[in-house]
């Protein structure tokens, strides 16, 4: 194994119900309503992409760059407060650290929202990062994936990805890395050649080390 990515939002950061409480107040703003439903089809996607589907679903007169600006500053003060971690998710860097283990972190967010959350984690754990507004492709193309393995010089099959979101699995078996799925807000099923996690708790280093053979 020569490294392992970790997805940001849902899986290494507990941030899925702090985006659900921005979009809601951004959505609001537009006059509309926003609910569990509609961030279940956003879930692992792009700032772009979410932009366009409120103004869809409000049809509000707005620029989607404003539509965006206003989530990007919502999420960022708020991530600058505090960075809750998903369960397991410090141990298992600790555990990688120690082990000389390379970890990364490859997330759909901007640049913006990456940084207050290496700060609160700690930079020391992760060899680099790639930001979603720092690829031509989000997830789920693999392109994010690729870029970092290709940065680090590893293999992808000998790379694990960990993941909470479909588009994000997606993404990690696209670009051939061996692929965990650790489900937040969507179910993600089982398939061949993935695994499915209840928390990262259930992921340690000797099983990902299984996982790659």
């Amino acid at each position: 194994m020569q490294a392992v990515l970790f997805d940001m939002d849902g899986l290494l950061v507990d941030s899925e119900r702090v985006w659900l409480e921005v979009e809601s107040q951004v959505v609001a703003w537009l006059g509309g309503e926003w609910g569990e439903e509609h961030q279940k089809a956003l879930v692992g996607g792009s700032l772009t992409l979410a932009a366009d589907y409120m103004l869809r679903l409000t049809g509000a007169d707005v620029p989607a760059e404003e539509v965006g600006r206003r989530m990007l500053d919502g999420m960022h003060e708020r991530l600058s407060e505090s960075v809750p971690l998903m369960p397991g998710a410090k141990e298992l860097l600790v555990e990688l650290k120690d082990a000389g283990v390379t970890a990364a972190l490859v997330s759909s967010s901007h640049r913006r929202l990456i940084e207050p959350v290496l700060d609160a984690v700690g930079r020391e754990f992760f060899a680099l990062s790639v930001a979603g507004d720092e690829v031509a492709r989000t997830k789920p193309d693999p392109e994010p994936y690729l870029t970092a393995t290709a940065r680090l010089g590893a293999e992808p099959g000998r790379c694990v990805v960990l993941e909470d979101s479909p588009n994000g699995v997606a993404a990690g078996e696209a670009a051939g890395c061996v692929t965990v799925a650790v489900p937040s807000v969507l179910p993600i099923p089982p398939a061949p050649g993935r695994t499915v996690a209840a928390s990262l708790r259930e992921v340690t280093l000797e099983r990902l080390f299984s996982l790659v053979g």
